[in-house]
């Protein structure tokens, strides 16, 4: 079991709190991913939890019991790092088992622990390795190796693939994901990274400066942003929002995302290509449109405009957003 329930967290640094009363149910087995820009607490929380930095006020429980005066090694939790932290004169398999080690078990469960966890990450060739003679996502996926064997309650993870290049993200986060499917286990998973947060997640905790804005499963929170900030940040590229005045559309601000615009000769919107972004499989217009600023059009394909070229918009109505003067959805 490894339900983790947060009752008015709050944390304080001197006079600047961080964390603002947050409130937080994640269910036994569900992959929980923390989102949101740098400086919104979301790390800060992740280390509360984990007992590395104390609550200023609010309760953590795990599985029912308060855990605030427990100590770190003893709420049943491991944490992946940012840095993988391997020790550099130890091989693969004692990196993996050395908590085990240090916690008195007896030499052959280690080594079934080990390879159980090796099997899963495909690391068996690299058990004799020191971490000099891997890669960075092999060192990765030994640090995550070392919080398996630990069958922990919960498992922290706090922004994992950030020293990775693009290939080794997508590589690692998909083997995140089958070890999530494979063990059952609860995740907790700290991210700026918007997509992998969508693509990890079974829900999304939107955080910013030290507040919940939005809980909810990813495409819920894509499809029904309660404000312009979660809007905003969930997706890619970005939401367009649009002055619904010049619209004609009353004092609100409009959203619409990319794909929801198409060209049309008696469009709307207007504006003149100001780059390209030629993707393959898709193809990003950026335009400047006086008075909404720069807008966004996604097109699937191959598709190509001359730069200063003028195109008119025309928004899907059915997935228009409404958004008041405070950035509130408007329903």
């Amino acid at each position: 079991m490894g339900a983790l329930e947060l009752k008015g967290i709050t944390k304080r640094f001197g006079v600047t709190e961080v964390i603002k009363g947050v409130d937080l149910r994640v269910e036994d087995g569900e992959f929980c991913v923390f989102v949101g820009p740098s400086g919104c607490g979301k790390s800060t929380l992740l280390r509360i939890i984990a007992g590395l930095e104390d609550a200023s006020g609010g309760d953590i429980l795990l599985d029912g019991a308060r855990v605030n005066e427990v100590a770190p090694a003893k709420r049943e939790l491991a944490m992946v790092f940012q840095s993988y932290a391997l020790y550099p004169h130890l091989t693969v398999r004692d990196n993996m088992g050395l908590a085990l080690k240090q916690a008195g078990v007896a030499k052959a469960e280690i080594r079934a622990a080990t390879d159980r966890a090796a099997g899963m990450l495909a690391l068996e060739p690299l058990m004799e390795r020191r971490p000099a003679e891997l890669s960075g996502g092999q060192r990765q996926r030994v640090a995550i190796g070392r919080a398996i064997v630990r069958t922990p309650k919960l498992f922290l993870f706090d922004e994992p693939l950030s020293n990775l290049d693009a290939a080794l993200r997508v590589a690692t986060r998909i083997e995140i994901a089958k070890l999530h499917r494979d063990l059952g286990a609860t995740m907790i998973y700290v991210t700026h990274d918007q997509v992998e947060a969508m693509t990890l997640a079974d829900k999304i905790v939107v955080l910013r400066a030290g507040q919940v804005e939005q809980v909810g499963r990813p495409m819920d929170l894509y499809n029904d942003p309660a404000n312009v900030f979660v809007a905003g940040f969930i997706g890619s590229p970005q939401m367009n929002f649009l002055k619904g005045a010049a619209l004609g559309d009353g004092a609100e601000t409009l959203g619409i995302r990319p794909e929801h615009l198409t060209v049309t000769p008696e469009g709307p919107i207007v504006g003149e290509v100001s780059h390209i972004e030629k993707l393959g499989g898709e193809t990003l217009v950026y335009l400047r449109s006086d008075p909404h600023g720069l807008v966004t059009l996604r097109l699937f394909g191959e598709r190509d405009f001359a730069f200063g070229q003028a195109l008119r918009l025309t928004p899907d109505p059915g997935r228009l957003f409404r958004f008041d003067a405070q950035g509130n959805r408007l329903r």
